[in-house]
């Protein structure tokens, strides 16, 4: 647009005919409307991203709905970046192997993933060969909006945010030799961390009252069909599905375990970040765009409609849309409607979007919980060297956020049992918790 105003203003001189004028006059015109359209960074960007796009991975779950929004609404294309793939993911196993191949080897180079994912690859804890894959977090996608389900079998219990009754009845299932599973997405994931939390909070160890295994998101309704596992926890629109086909109920959503809790994230290889500091930043605004109109409400059924699409969930609307409205309906005769425990993309100045460097904090302590990481590991060092929330509250300014976080701790939080976190303080967190996996 900048070229075709130049183009016109060139040919004017001084003695400019009338006609002339008012060609000049539409152009300047039309430079105002186009810069009151665009944030200001578009235009003080003018050299452009240094490439036009890049891919991103995401796996079918609501809240990778900022990725495909920003795709489907031409954002990423609004700021620069025409030719952004976002690719479907198997599992987030193969998001693993395809962001450790990178996308100039046919795999992609960030994308929505698991928040701790960031420290799990930056260490080569889950990588192959313990390899070392340095990433960083660039944005939380989202805040609440997943849920931990409980197999029909449980029915007659009406488990809730108290899991010990089914203390006695694993026990009583263990002692006629059935096998008990509880279902998640992937080690040390924040599903993993979700359910683990909750188990142990009423008593039933993780590891050895119950086998915790691995299903990725999409296969998680038909593995409860068919009796593989007693209970589950996974993100939308899966719980909600599970539901509709009345196999299994909601015991709770995430959001009663821990109010407003970091979820997914948009993280992405180092690599790409260091060397395409501009497409970075364009990638950020596109995603934080795409945030803003997915918190509105108004918005919610058009957000269902896009993601249930054959190209990306393939999944009924119906599946998605309650929920994300507020309305819980837990399968077992309770229904809640016009909750606050629907899923949160953007909220008061971004501070859903922001990634707090103490959330952070929290899922590194509570690996070291359950023993993916050894208590000696530097859980400061690890988050400032892999948490970029000072990309994110570059791209905030430019894109004119009023009243966006400006420090990188939300302080102490709260679960539903009542302990609280204090990332000033993790190891005295970890020191109060009764199951664990370290002294």
């Amino acid at each position: 647009m900048t070229e075709t105003v130049e183009t016109r203003v060139k040919p004017v001189k001084a003695a400019a005919s009338r006609r002339q004028l008012l060609k000049l006059s539409g152009a300047a015109a039309l430079l105002a409307a186009a810069r009151t359209a665009l944030p200001s960074g578009a235009f003080a960007q003018s050299a452009g991203p240094e490439l036009k796009g890049t891919r991103l991975g995401y796996i079918a779950l609501t809240d990778a709905a900022p990725l495909i929004l920003a795709k489907e609404k031409g954002l990423f294309a609004k700021y620069g970046l025409p030719d952004m793939d976002i690719a479907k993911q198997a599992s987030w196993g193969a998001t693993r192997d395809n962001m450790a191949l990178g996308f100039k080897n046919n795999g992609i180079d960030g994308g929505h993933i698991l928040r701790p994912k960031t420290h799990l690859y930056s260490t080569g804890k889950v990588m192959q060969n313990g390899q070392p894959l340095p990433m960083y977090t660039l944005l939380n996608l989202n805040q609440d909006g997943q849920a931990i389900s409980v197999s029909n079998e449980y029915k007659d219990l009406n488990v809730q945010k108290d899991s010990s009754p089914l203390k006695l009845a694993f026990e009583r299932k263990r002692a006629a030799g059935k096998e008990l599973t509880a279902a998640m997405t992937f080690p040390g994931g924040t599903h993993d961390l979700w359910i683990r939390y909750w188990l142990a909070a009423g008593g039933i160890d993780p590891d050895s009252d119950i086998k915790v295994i691995t299903v990725p998101p999409p296969q998680m309704v038909a593995n409860m069909k068919v009796g593989t596992m007693d209970c589950f926890c996974v993100g939308e629109p899966w719980n909600e599905q599970l539901v509709n086909q009345n196999i299994g109920y909601t015991a709770l959503t995430t959001g009663e375990l821990w109010f407003k809790h970091p979820e997914k994230i948009l993280g992405m290889r180092a690599d790409f970040v260091d060397a395409n500091p501009k497409a970075t930043q364009a990638i950020l605004m596109a995603v934080m765009e795409a945030q803003i109109w997915a918190d509105k409400m108004e918005n919610r059924q058009e957000l269902a409609e896009i993601v249930g699409r054959r190209q990306w969930f393939n999944v009924p609307v119906t599946d998605i849309n309650k929920r994300l409205q507020g309305d819980i309906n837990y399968g077992n005769g309770r229904e809640v409607k016009g909750t606050n425990l629907y899923m949160k993309f953007w909220g008061e100045g971004g501070e859903v979007s922001h990634p707090f460097k103490s959330h952070d904090s929290w899922f590194v302590t509570e690996n070291i919980r359950w023993g993916k990481f050894e208590p000696t590991i530097d859980i400061k060092a690890l988050v400032d060297k892999t948490n970029r929330a000072d990309l994110w509250r570059e791209a905030a300014k430019t894109l004119g956020v009023a009243g966006a976080p400006t420090v990188d701790s939300r302080g102490v939080e709260t679960f539903f049992d009542g302990v609280k976190f204090d990332p000033a303080a993790p190891l005295d967190y970890l020191k109060a918790l009764k199951i664990k996996r370290i002294a």
